[in-house]
């Protein structure tokens, strides 16, 4: 049977390391919303030019763009036996479109992990990211701290902070994401599809809980 997962996670809490795990795990195809948008632009289809000329402007993709790259992706042949849907559902409109999709091919969204840890703990993964100045290294507080503060490991240059790596930053895309995903939050509960992961622990019992609910062994 066919299982398509929709992948939810606070900024921080370690999505994006769970997503390759799990797709390593399954051999599901990932579906990425940025990837699509990408790959669209750069082969330059009509739906990759109508994207960009939003995304140039720095304004969001409109949900139809998006509905129809997500779409035709996961109606491919390499799809049938499910996906890993990453960054997409985003809106109700989105997630209403998807589940339209699928119900065409017999099937439903199967379950949707939702990847979370407590405020203050995301902030400090958050905000702890450091960038060298003249080489672009990155370093982090928590995970991957540098031998000597505020010094480049490799080539010795200052390292700084990005304005969207700050303390600040960090809770406006926490409030943010908030926002936009409890809608789908509250819409995949009331399907009996949300299970809720908890991201403050090691990355390898936090493997272990998503496979859980999957219900895919280690």
């Amino acid at each position: 049977m066919a299982t398509y997962i929709v992948l939810l996670g606070s900024p921080g809490a370690g999505k994006g390391t769970q997503a390759d795990i799990l797709i390593e795990q399954t051999g599901l195809e990932h579906i990425s919303s940025g990837d699509l948008f990408r790959e669209h632009i750069r082969k330059k289809t009509e739906l990759g030019q109508l994207a960009d000329s939003y995304m140039g402007k720095g304004e969001l993709v409109p949900d139809d763009v998006t509905i129809a790259m997500v779409t035709e992706r996961i109606s491919s042949p390499d799809c049938d036996r499910g996906a890993i849907l990453d960054g997409f559902p985003r809106t109700l409109v989105q997630a209403e479109a998807i589940r339209i999709t699928l119900n065409e091919k017999g099937t439903d969204v199967t379950v949707v992990p939702y990847i979370t840890a407590p405020e203050e703990i995301l902030i400090a993964r958050l905000s702890g990211r450091w960038t060298c100045r003249a080489s672009g290294h990155v370093y982090n507080n928590l995970y991957s701290p540098p031998a000597q503060k505020g010094i480049c490991d490799i080539c010795g240059s200052e390292l700084y902070q990005r304005n969207d790596d700050t303390v600040e930053t960090a809770k406006k895309r926490l409030q943010v994401y908030t926002e936009k995903t409890l809608p789908l939050i509250n819409y995949y509960r009331k399907q009996n599809k949300l299970v809720k992961i908890q991201g403050n622990q090691p990355i390898e019992k936090v493997t272990e809980d998503l496979l859980a609910a999957l219900n895919i062994e280690a």
